[in-house]
């Protein structure tokens, strides 16, 4: 058996009642920096902690159960069945907003258009040479809500990227940190941009490093979102499949047909 440590975090008593007793609770109920959502009990966990080198750690929301279907036994389960040499897992809901949209920038941009000027700071910030319009996610490196488990060593890197962003939002000195201290349109509980970067840091570190073991629990048992393209289950799998194989051997045509299949839907859906 391995040594996990699996924390949901509660921000006040309900959240503490409703959180799965499978994981361990990480109070967070002072929260003195609301701003920062999640990252800030996280942050303070690892700043303040010593790991064990060999153990798997992770930090849910209180919406784990309800964005994802899992339960606490399902992702000990899933841990335990894998060998020790694994890095990171991950259980990260909506498949198909991952497999629609080139990558999870982007994806978040479509949903609130003010984020594009502050995310494209922020990875030049943490990735200069990186263009966000010519990265590619795919299943096995997209994580959406910081749904993930991993070694101590994944999340010393994980919080090095995140302090860059921290530190410049802090500072509030440069466009992008204004940037990533505004409120993202279109949101129904309104959250600073910066949120939106730092969930996107563990994939941004995949998709630059494909060292890291990553093993991904079946997407497909875990909840879709509730959009329009959820529905296109078959099309789904073939743009994640055209994707995965585009990343592998950089192949334009596949990144060619991933975007004709989309305008197809487009078209039959009507959105176009």
């Amino acid at each position: 058996m391995k040594n996990i440590k699996i924390f949901q975090i509660f921000y006040n008593d309900a959240t503490k009642k409703s959180n799965d007793p499978g994981f361990l609770p990480l109070d967070n109920m002072d929260n003195p920096r609301p701003d920062w959502r999640e990252y800030w009990p996280i942050r303070n966990y690892l700043l303040n902690n010593q790991l064990d080198p060999d153990g798997y750690y992770g930090f849910f929301s209180p919406k784990f159960k309800d964005k994802t279907g899992l339960s606490a036994q399902d992702c000990h389960a899933f841990i335990n069945n894998q060998s020790n040499d694994v890095d990171v897992f991950s259980f990260s809901p909506f498949f198909d907003l991952g497999a629609w949209y080139q990558n999870s920038l982007l994806q978040a941009i479509s949903q609130h258009p003010n984020l594009r000027p502050p995310l494209e700071g922020a990875i030049k910030i943490l990735y200069p040479s990186l263009d966000m319009n010519d990265i590619v996610m795919h299943s096995g490196n997209t994580i959406f809500c910081n749904f993930f488990v991993a070694k101590p060593q994944f999340w010393k890197a994980w919080l090095q990227k995140c302090e860059l962003i921290y530190a410049e939002s802090e500072r509030n000195i440069s466009q992008t940190a204004r940037g990533l201290n505004s409120l993202a349109e279109g949101h129904d509980s309104p959250a600073a941009i910066k949120t939106f970067a730092i969930e996107r840091i563990v994939s941004l570190i995949l998709i630059t490093n494909n060292t890291w073991n990553v093993r991904v629990y079946n997407p497909f048992d875990i909840k879709f979102s509730n959009s329009l393209i959820s529905g296109e289950r078959s099309a789904l799998i073939q743009m994640d499949a055209l994707k995965i194989a585009y990343t592998l051997n950089g192949r334009a045509e596949y990144l060619t047909l991933f975007k004709t299949i989309v305008n197809l839907i487009l078209n039959k859906l009507g959105l176009a």
